[in-house]
């Protein structure tokens, strides 16, 4: 079950977090929004008060059975999940936002490759614990521009060494075998794909994203952020968001 939290009325938007993370992250962006729209911020399966860790599509079904018709914004893993929201239930995502996300890594040796090094990672977690852990995650050049203010460390300490390793294993970029960019095309919502400006590897996979899937995707980069351009610049992201959300 998926812990859901929701404040605000109007029509639905459901923020979807990324890896280490839970609802909470979405603080600004709720703040910005909730006047407007009933938003609703979820715990992915693995993390914050949600059950154990799932596969993608299996979160994906939970996550619509939980919250219904919306429009879903999705971030990194939660972009991923998202985004198979919108293949497997077309018919609740009625837009589509996808921020540092991709649909998958082409190469069947490259995914054997990543898979492994998950594999690594989640060991790694296991035999040193959370806290060291998310130390050298959020130290990864992914992080870069991140402040450590913005960072919610506090936050993230809120999840499970258990919890954290099955999403590597269960839900990570590898997991996606095969990859969907074959299937983007049969998206028909509107969709808005986002990446830090400064986050040139999933910049160049958001504007692949927003080619492959057709017309009703528009790519935009936001300015002075990185992967984690929610965090690093909410403002813009808000902005953003306002031109695409319904009225």
């Amino acid at each position: 079950m998926l812990h859901a939290t929701t404040i605000g009325t109007g029509s639905r938007v459901v923020l979807v977090h990324g890896f280490t993370q839970t609802g909470r992250s979405w603080s600004p962006i709720v703040s910005g929004l909730s006047s407007q729209y009933e938003v609703v911020t979820i715990d992915l399966p693995g993390h914050g008060a949600s059950g154990p860790a799932l596969d993608l599509w299996a979160t994906a079904d939970e996550l619509v059975a939980t919250v219904g018709p919306a429009t879903y914004v999705g971030y990194s893993l939660g972009g991923r999940v998202a985004l198979h929201a919108a293949l497997a239930h077309p018919g609740a995502v009625e837009r589509l936002v996808l921020l540092g996300a991709t649909a998958g890594i082409d190469d069947p040796a490259e995914r054997a490759e990543r898979r492994a090094a998950d594999e690594a990672l989640a060991a790694a977690l296991e035999r040193d614990g959370l806290d060291a852990f998310l130390d050298r995650w959020l130290a990864l050049p992914l992080f870069a521009g991140l402040p450590t203010e913005a960072a919610g460390l506090e936050e993230r300490r809120t999840n499970t060494v258990a919890g954290l390793a099955g999403s590597l294993r269960l839900a990570g970029t590898a997991t996606m075998d095969p990859p969907l960019w074959d299937r983007l095309a049969s998206l028909t919502m509107p969709v808005l794909v986002l990446a830090g400006h400064h986050d040139h590897k999933f910049a160049a996979l958001g504007r692949r994203l927003a080619a492959a899937i057709g017309a009703n995707a528009t790519f935009a980069s936001i300015e002075q952020a990185g992967h984690a351009a929610h965090l690093e610049q909410p403002a813009a992201l808000l902005t953003l968001l306002a031109a695409f959300l319904p009225r």
